[in-house]
């Protein structure tokens, strides 16, 4: 008895797959690419009467044949791995179109075992279905369930290792396609089996059809031997010309008909329905929720009370985090000596990662508001009401599912939304689409708007953020409609799209989706940006300042400070740089309001001048009630710190730009000037080409790199809001500048791969002007009225 069972789920999309694999393995899942390409491989693990099952969760698909990447992928997993069976998750409630795949595995011959999903939805609609006899009818074992709800999926798990015990072959159950195309089927598999480049994993009657179907893959197959290619191309031409005189149809479509014929002949014998003519309540919903009037509202309002719920609900854990952070910053700056390794740690991994990391509240929250949409089946109806805007734009109605894959929603991924355009077959409606695909707000950007939407926009955060969703969808729009008009000028083609029926989710398969998407982005942080972050650490670190430059400034310090205790206005007050260090703590435990003078007896007189300093900054004292002399002394206190803060930011500024990325940074300022970015900021949004998060992590080392105080750190968010050299016009330009600017590598490389070097380095050229002449008119436009 083989000890390890190995199934492959195949099934439709929306059948639920998704569903009974996250059911069925929980959270023993693992994530990699099916190998040589980049479509993603779910498997997982599970121990059922002491048997370990693997699961392997295919691409979904509606058929076998080699029209896309998916369906390619997992026909070729199911003849090349040979699994022990073959799961096919079927939608009870539209049984003669999930059977289509069924048919298929069928003809392959391969072992099958038919899940039978959502009977509450089908029984909900007056669909009764036999199960016994539709396995009598199919050949194939038959398991009613409810997947969402767990029930059956026991049962399905009993059926497979009772199935996988008897070892079941391979061996094709072909069905009758009419007379000529069975007749042909013959003569090809007969010439199949007697060339000598008979590949025996493929059954030769199975290739026979599949040439007949113009199977791309099957057909280059068969060409390795010109003469057996010429001889059974002859045959396939002989049929073509037949069916299209005597029937006026092809074969792939006579095929397909008589497939579907088998099926209807089954469902006849099995289903049963109650009500034969009723709307389901799919239906009913779908006549609010896709009106072509009310349909957008509700849409709009929708995203609107999805970005208000994420930023209301993560706003506190986010202030915990950076608590956390900050706390571990003082903490490092307590116990590690002054010098590179407290630099490093601090700057480049707390800096950096802590920055990255304190937004995990935020994409968590807002991966579950997304999970309800895709679960709930809402997402679909959101493709189909973008599909009446698209069109318009020149994009084709597929189009969308990339774009809401790419962060259309807000979260997504460009690299799946490159993937996710194969479906379109128009080359141009392609190109299009994965052009306009960076523009759209994923969920490495997010990290870079909540940021700055925390510090400039806090009043304002759903709104700004969805501004910025209706943003993106402009420019991208606009921006396909600009190159549909020049360089990828052409037809529209038609667009059929599936809406599944709207279920309940449940809260097991939201925690799922929304832990693997989370925990994605964590690893990535832990990983990919930790690595980013210690090397742009490093560039904004070395060769820093020269001996004699340290020497320099420490000079004019000690000058600075000589002259301020030789001031007339501290003569008797302060007298040394120990009290400038006790005042110092002093102003900053009274800013806080922790420290009344009464608790400084030993030096009245400094803690009177501390106390009148912090009420001074605030504009609380009363100078009626206060002494001259502690006035006097405060204010030129505040002067003298102000410069010192001045001088000391000189120098960190200086040491910085004296780093090989501040060289680089200085140098693009020629052309960033007009939009208002400093050498950090570029440096950052070189950082930004690599992965989109990286621009706030190495936001967060270029603004804490220095001389730290352990009691005067604070979330990055403070420090810009606190910089002088940042406001709100600011922030905009340089959210909608990260929005449009660059794609990353990894999406670069997944343009490439879909095209050649040239569209992919248009890619990059097109986003960067784009990003610039946008921000520009935003920065001018602000400028002039007066933000």
């Amino acid at each position: 008895m083989k000890q390890k069972i190995t199934i492959a789920l195949s099934g439709n999309p929306n059948a639920g797959k998704t569903t009974v694999f996250n059911a069925i393995t929980g959270a023993h899942q693992h994530i990699a690419n099916y190998p040589g390409v980049t479509v993603e491989k779910k498997y997982g693990t599970v121990i059922h009467k002491g048997r370990e099952i693997e699961v392997v969760d295919l691409p979904g698909t509606y058929s076998l044949t080699a029209y896309s990447l998916e369906e390619l992928v997992a026909r070729n997993f199911v003849i090349d791995e040979r699994p022990d069976l073959v799961v096919d998750i079927v939608d009870a409630s539209s049984l003669d179109r999930h059977l289509y795949l069924a048919v298929q595995f069928k003809e392959l011959g391969v072992p099958l075992v038919i899940a039978l999903n959502m009977m509450d939805t089908a029984e909900s609609r007056g669909i009764i279905i036999d199960a016994e006899a539709l396995s009598s009818q199919f050949g194939a074992p038959v398991v009613p369930m409810v997947a969402r709800s767990n029930k059956g999926i026991q049962d399905l798990l009993d059926k497979v290792v009772a199935l996988a015990d008897e070892k079941p072959r391979w061996e094709a159950a072909p069905i009758s396609y009419g007379m000529d195309i069975d007749h042909a089927i013959s003569k090809i598999s007969e010439i199949i089996e007697a060339s000598r480049i008979y590949d025996k994993k493929y059954p030769s009657w199975w290739r026979a059809l599949k040439c007949l179907e113009m199977d791309s893959q099957i057909t280059d197959l068969l060409n390795r031997d010109p003469e057996l290619g010429q001889e059974i191309k002859a045959i396939c031409e002989d049929i073509y010309k037949h069916t299209m005189s005597t029937l006026e149809e092809e074969p792939e479509a006579i095929i397909a008909d008589h497939r579907y014929g088998y099926i209807a002949g089954i469902t006849k014998k099995v289903v049963k329905r109650k009500i034969e003519s009723r709307i389901n309540l799919s239906d009913k919903i779908d006549k609010v929720l896709t009106n072509r009037i009310i349909g957008p509202f509700i849409m709009v309002a929708i995203l609107y009370g999805m970005y208000s719920f994420t930023f209301w609900a993560s706003e506190l854990p986010i202030l915990c985090l950076e608590a956390f952070f900050d706390g571990l910053t003082r903490i490092v700056l307590t116990v590690v000596p002054e010098g590179i390794v407290q630099s490093l740690i601090v700057s480049g991994m707390i800096g950096g990662v802590g920055g990255v990391l304190g937004f995990v509240p935020l994409i968590m929250f807002m991966f579950f508001a997304i999970a309800i949409m895709e679960d709930s089946g809402y997402m679909a109806r959101v493709a189909y009401m973008l599909d009446r805007v698209l069109r318009w734009f020149g994009l084709h109605g597929n189009s969308v599912i990339a774009l809401i894959v790419s962060g259309g929603i807000s979260g997504g991924c460009a690299v799946p939304g490159v993937m996710a355009t194969r479906v379109l077959r128009d080359p141009k409606e392609r190109l299009a689409t994965l052009l306009v695909i960076p523009f759209m707000n994923c969920g490495a950007k997010l990290p870079v708007y909540a940021l700055l939407i925390g510090a400039f926009f806090s009043g304002d955060k759903a709104r700004i953020m969805f501004i910025l969703t209706l943003l993106s969808w402009l420019f991208a729009l606009f921006a396909a409609k600009v190159l549909r008009a020049t360089v990828l000028k052409g037809p529209k083609t038609s667009f059929v799209m599936e809406l599944p029926p709207y279920r309940a989710p449940t809260l097991r398969g939201l925690l799922i989706h929304t832990w693997e998407r989370t925990w994605q982005y964590i690893k990535k942080a832990g990983t990919v940006i930790l690595a980013l972050s210690v090397v742009l650490w490093a560039m904004m670190t070395f060769p820093g300042l020269s001996e004699k430059e340290i020497a320099g400034f420490e000079k004019t310090r000690k000058e600075m400070t000589e002259t301020f205790l030789r001031s007339p206005e501290v003569k008797g007050l302060i007298t040394s740089e120990k009290d400038i260090a006790a005042l110092n703590e002093m102003v900053r435990a009274g800013v806080n309001g922790e420290t009344p003078p009464e608790l400084f007896p030993n030096n009245r007189d400094l803690a009177m001048v501390a106390q009148t300093a912090s009420e001074l900054k605030h504009g609380e004292t009363d100078r009626q009630k206060r002494d001259e002399r502690y006035l006097k002394a405060a204010s030129h206190y505040r002067a003298f710190r102000g410069r010192i803060d001045y001088h000391d930011r000189l120098q960190q500024q200086t040491a910085l730009k004296g780093t090989i990325a501040g060289w680089i940074g200085e140098r693009l300022e020629t052309i960033t000037r007009p939009l208002g970015f400093e050498y950090r900021t570029n440096i950052a949004l070189l950082g930004g080409f690599a992965a989109k998060e990286v621009v706030v992590s190495t936001l967060g080392t270029a603004y804490s790199l220095g001389e730290v105080d352990p009691e005067q750190t604070g979330s990055l968010s403070e420090r810009l809001k606190n910089d002088p050299g940042w406001n709100p016009l600011q922030a905009f330009t340089l959210i909608v500048f990260t929005m449009l600017y660059v794609p990353c590598i990894a999406t670069v490389i997944s343009i490439r791969r879909e095209t050649s070097w040239a569209w992919a380095g248009f890619s990059i050229l097109f986003n960067l002007v784009a990003a610039y002449a946008v921000s520009l008119c935003i920065r001018q436009v602000g400028l002039a009225l007066g933000f």
